[in-house]
């Protein structure tokens, strides 16, 4: 019995830690690292703020917690993608779930870009270089993509791509227009058709 009650409070408090993960990663891409508080990601979580102490000492390791999140997002992400059978439709399925957050991009901008340029000004805490590692994540996966299609030089291509992300939404987000990222993720989906496979 005392087994199954600690399995259960193991289980409830990976529970709490994943939904405050997920409540950073979603208030700090809303309202950016220095507008964010505690009591906002606790209040995102339905967490009592007392109770965030216990999983997370300050805000910067619920800023952590929100760029792990973005990992993991990411990993889900190319896991589904992965099932495809062929790189260049991996490619474009990245590309159509960039467009179909375009909403989200227009009014926030892109999640890790965005927290990445604002930690890139603080002149503590190396979550800077947090940042990059989960940018550099999806380089390194889209790197691969255009390796498989055997295009010459593929890690250029992925900066190519993946900063054709970035400023579409940028630019998606300072004009406040969604239809930017349509328009220039349909490029970008002309633009994976357009390569020949070695």
């Amino acid at each position: 019995m005392t087994d199954l009650k600690t399995s259960a409070r193991v289980q409830a408090a990976g529970a709490k830690r994943q939904r405050l993960m997920a409540a950073a990663a979603e208030v700090v891409h809303r309202q950016g690292v220095e507008r964010t508080t505690i009591a906002d990601i606790a209040r995102a979580a339905d967490v009592p703020v007392g109770n965030v102490y216990y999983y997370y000492k300050s805000k910067d390791e619920l800023v952590a917690a929100a760029l792990s999140e973005h990992a993991r997002q990411l990993e889900l992400l190319t896991g589904r993608l992965n099932q495809l059978p062929d790189p260049r439709e991996r490619l474009k399925g990245l590309i159509e779930a960039w467009v179909s957050q375009r909403d989200l991009a227009a009014r926030y901008g892109c999640p890790t870009g965005t927290l990445a340029a604002e930690l890139d000004k603080r002149d503590e805490g190396g979550l800077d270089v947090e940042a990059g590692r989960v940018i550099r994540l999806l380089l390194k996966w889209v790197e691969h993509q255009f390796r498989e299609l055997g295009q010459p030089e593929p890690g250029g291509l992925a900066l190519t791509l993946v900063g054709a992300y970035q400023g579409m939404s940028l630019l998606a987000n300072a004009l406040r227009d969604p239809r930017i990222m349509d328009r220039e993720g349909a490029r970008l989906l002309a633009w994976i058709d357009s390569l020949v496979a070695a």
